[in-house]
């Protein structure tokens, strides 16, 4: 399963989130997101996903 840092979530909120949903990670993803500006294209912020894997 899939869990997405929210834009106001810390990174420790959201592995305590996963801990409580019975989830450990086994795999951190990065990408960036891009805005369109006057000067061209610039990083916005960083999207960072987990992916979880069933506490049994």
């Amino acid at each position: 399963m899939k869990f997405e840092v929210a834009e106001n979530e810390t990174i420790a909120e959201c592995l305590a989130r996963m801990k409580k949903e019975g989830f450990t990670p086994v795999k951190r993803m990065e990408k960036p997101i891009f805005h369109e500006t006057e000067k061209g294209i610039e990083v916005l912020r960083q999207q960072i996903i987990f992916v979880g894997k069933k506490i049994n």
